[in-house]
């Protein structure tokens, strides 16, 4: 009696009607049974299957919803504070943006390059970023590129195709009073 109420769903598994494929539909396959299942839904009442401790068992500090920090191993000296600390972080390192020779020959690029045609033409993500000129690749035509730094090896394929390289000026921030 309760089978004819509940009737397990149509949409997936053999059951599943055939679609046509003359409409050209091909990519409709059918989905194998039980490869859709819903998740565990943990904590949600007697009703869900789970009973009432939602699997937990009885009383305790594992049954608790918020029972124990993460890394905590029950009062020892946990890994992250007996592992010694080692090396520092430089706050003042300045992490440039690399641009390659290749790249400016594989974008076409000729005559004056600015930070804001490099940024057009995606070889940088930011134009007020500090950029660096790398000498990988090789350049035919006379390019003069402003940049905030340069390798030597770039530098010289630059200027022996004619071109030159010039250094960005970095603003000055004003103190605020």
């Amino acid at each position: 009696m309760a089978q004819d109420r509940i009737e397990q769903g149509r949409g997936f598994g053999a059951k599943r009607a055939k679609k046509s494929t003359s409409l050209g539909n091909k990519n409709l396959v059918p989905v194998p049974v039980g490869a859709k299942t819903s998740p565990k839904r943990v904590g949600q009442g007697p009703g869900s299957g789970m009973g009432k401790t939602s699997t937990r068992g009885s009383k305790g500090q594992r049954a608790r919803a918020s029972s124990m920090k993460r890394g905590f191993e029950g009062g020892q000296m946990p890994l992250h504070k007996r592992l010694p600390k080692r090396g520092f972080t430089n706050i003042f390192s300045e992490v440039f943006q690399p641009v390659n020779l290749i790249s400016l020959t594989k974008a076409g690029l000729s005559g004056e390059v600015t930070p804001a045609i490099l940024k057009a033409k995606s070889l940088i993500k930011s134009e007020a970023g500090p950029i660096k000129l790398l000498g990988t690749g090789e350049v035919t035509t006379a390019i003069t590129i402003t940049v905030d730094a340069f390798s030597a090896s770039a530098k010289e394929k630059i200027e022996k195709a004619g071109g030159k390289v010039i250094i960005r000026e970095k603003k000055k921030e004003e103190k605020k009073n």
